[in-house]
């Protein structure tokens, strides 16, 4: 049968915070039983947005990563909640009932995502429902998907099978999948949070001017080429999606009528390596 699915593409998220701002007025002060008891004021972030900063000046970027419940299919919280208090939809959704789950803060403890909070009010553990209570009404997304102005959110009711040939050809990820819980909320260029980049420029020193067209190799510390690219016409190149702390890397910089330039990288960190002077 078909299941939700979310996908979200870190490449289009600005932190405009309308998915957060969405979910506050869907569950504010409103109950939805059997679905969700009403989120508290303050405090909870069914969909939080957690940030990174990469590289140094003057190439800096940020990437925003919306984090809501992953309604993962070997979820935690199932297995740590009492009396079928958290269970998993024929469609894919993890509820949490708000009844059979009061005094029960356990729930909150066992997910590793952080994605769970606890109600002190109402005693009851509370997190992202994925708006289920509209989705039976008819509705073909949740809130935050609904108010997103950028297209970063998107919500399909797929076969599993079907699921799985999207992840392929869209290269999507799931956040910590060592976790092994099989989430249903994927990631689109997840690498622009999780891992890093190696960026420059080149100049022409006896004319003052920008190498544009100069031949940038990435190599392995072995010497192994993995990346070439071209310089643009401000003679700045970069190479993304790099492993973290993954040792030595060597960059080989070859422009017509000058001699080569190599220069070794160490990559704790996303760098910019400056500029690159032939």
């Amino acid at each position: 049968m078909n299941k939700w699915n979310l996908v979200i593409d870190i490449a289009k998220c600005h932190d405009c915070n309308n998915c957060f701002l969405a979910c506050k007025d869907e569950y504010c002060e409103n109950d939805f039983p059997p679905y969700s008891a009403a989120q508290p004021r303050h405090g909870h972030r069914w969909i939080d947005i957690l940030r990174k900063e990469r590289g140094q000046h003057p190439r800096v970027d940020v990437s925003y990563l919306p984090l809501p419940c992953m309604h993962c299919d070997e979820a935690d919280c199932i297995k740590a909640a009492e009396g079928e208090a958290v269970y998993k939809r024929d469609d894919g959704i993890v509820i949490i009932d708000p009844l059979k789950a009061k005094g029960q803060k356990g729930v909150v403890d066992s997910c590793p995502y952080g994605v769970i909070w606890w109600n002190e009010e109402l005693d009851v553990p509370q997190k992202c429902t994925f708006c289920a209570h509209l989705l039976d009404e008819g509705w073909q997304a949740p809130r935050c998907v609904q108010a997103c102005p950028t297209g970063a959110m998107e919500f399909l009711h797929v076969e599993d099978a079907e699921m799985q040939r999207i992840v392929h050809s869209e290269e999507l990820e799931v956040w910590h999948p060592e976790y092994g819980l099989e989430p249903r909320v994927y990631y689109k260029k997840l690498y622009r949070y999780t891992r890093w980049f190696i960026s420059g420029s080149v100049a022409l020193k006896d004319v003052d001017e920008c190498a544009e067209g100069a031949k940038v190799t990435l190599k392995n510390g072995s010497g192994g080429v993995l990346i070439t690219a071209l310089t643009n016409n401000y003679g700045d190149f970069r190479f993304d999606a790099l492993e973290a702390k993954s040792g030595q890397y060597r960059l080989e910089v070859d422009y017509p009528g000058y001699q080569q330039r190599e220069l070794r990288v160490d990559l704790e960190n996303s760098i910019d390596v400056g500029t690159i002077f032939l």
